[in-house]
């Protein structure tokens, strides 16, 4: 057991460091202002989210890029509140190019069918999706646009983070977010990337309809993003880049509580099967022996076949290595001030993924006020 925990251990530290030079490698790009516009579709799927619009309306209107330079299709995906009203209302009366849709089901996957059929309808060459519950910077579009002038890119995906971080239960999850966000950056630097995030995700219309859209995963509830990237990569990889700018970062909201966080990552977790991309499923699988190894030294170390130093020094190797990850990733996001919590967070977090990953293989799951099969 313990030769198994170390050897366990000792592919962590090599998988974590890896990151964090991954992360090193890819640079911050420097955004300079442009006289050269891309013409861009923003796409985003909502429903039933009349209690976050508001504030992802107010951050478009507050964008600097030319208005005659982007369109925003809107795809209403059955809601049952105000929110399209409140787009409507919203946008009426100013200059903004934008439609709503009417999503049509034909997956288990509202969101890749929501994206597909805007898609369709879009009238520029460049695609950029983001969430109905996230707040956009003002110079996105315009970091975008230098970013695609300056590379041969045909997908680029771009920095998500948490705000308004205000309970314990925020700063957790944004550890956890964190960590994601930072083996994101750290697998392109690397060259092996193996995830981005849908909330702030662009690419080209005739390359999605290259890659065939969302054929091949459209019986997978969620993934948009995941499973268009891994196509891509297996394709095209040189042409899939990560933005690493400031300007570029998309803010979106923790869960509001322990449920609908179980739900939200049992649904990220349960894609995870489905991955063809080896080095996303050795990262997962290396992450979660390490966790499950956790739990099992307390358990040996509470019923005394082990001795607690041994626990205690793995343990602390894996926070360590993890904080470095953490800070380096929370210091590009201007969020070094949540590590208050990050010691009980990490005496948590095993628990947290290991159950996290046990649900998401054997339990259904809830989202948006609708029921998932596996």
């Amino acid at each position: 057991m313990i030769i198994i925990i170390l050897c366990i251990t000792f592919l962590y530290l090599l998988l974590i460091g890896s990151f964090i030079y991954g992360f090193n490698k890819v640079k911050i790009f420097q955004f300079e202002e442009t006289s050269l516009k891309t013409n861009f579709s923003i796409i985003i799927p909502f429903r039933n989210e009349a209690e976050n619009l508001s504030e992802l309306l107010g951050s478009i209107s507050k964008l600097k890029y030319p208005i005659s330079s982007f369109e925003i299709v809107f795809v209403n995906d059955y809601s049952e509140d105000m929110s399209v009203q409140i787009i409507k209302n919203h946008f009426e009366k100013t200059e903004i190019d934008f439609k709503i849709i009417q999503n049509i089901r034909r997956s288990n996957s509202p969101k890749k069918d929501a994206i597909s059929a805007a898609i369709d309808l879009a009238k520029n060459d460049w695609i950029i999706t983001t969430d109905a519950d996230c707040l956009l910077p003002k110079l996105w579009l315009n970091c975008f646009n230098d970013y695609i002038n300056k590379s041969q890119a045909n997908m680029v995906s771009g920095p998500v983070t948490y705000y308004n971080l205000k309970t314990f239960l925020d700063r957790f999850q944004a550890f956890d977010f964190l960590s994601l966000i930072g083996a994101t950056i750290g697998g392109f630097g690397i060259q092996f990337p193996f995830m981005c995030n849908g909330a702030n995700l662009a690419y080209k219309k005739n390359f999605f309809k290259t890659l065939n859209g969302f054929e091949g995963n459209r019986d997978i509830a969620s993934g948009d993003d995941v499973f268009l990237l891994q196509k891509a990569i297996e394709n095209y990889k040189d042409s899939v880049l990560f933005l690493k700018a400031k300007e570029a970062i998309v803010l979106t909201k923790p869960q509001p509580n322990i449920a609908s966080l179980k739900s939200q990552r049992i649904r990220w977790a349960s894609k995870t099967t489905h991955y063809k991309n080896n080095f996303g499923r050795l990262t997962g699988l290396i992450v979660l022996l390490m966790n499950a190894g956790l739990i099992s030294l307390l358990l040996f170390v509470i019923t005394d076949y082990l001795d607690a130093i041994f626990l205690f020094i793995v343990f602390l190797l894996k926070i360590t290595i993890d904080l470095i990850l953490l800070i380096k990733t929370a210091s590009f996001f201007n969020q070094k001030n949540i590590f208050g919590s990050y010691i009980l967070s990490a005496f948590i977090y095993p628990f947290f993924s290991t159950s996290i990953a046990v649900f998401s293989i054997f339990s259904n799951y809830k989202w948006k006020d609708r029921a998932y099969r596996k």
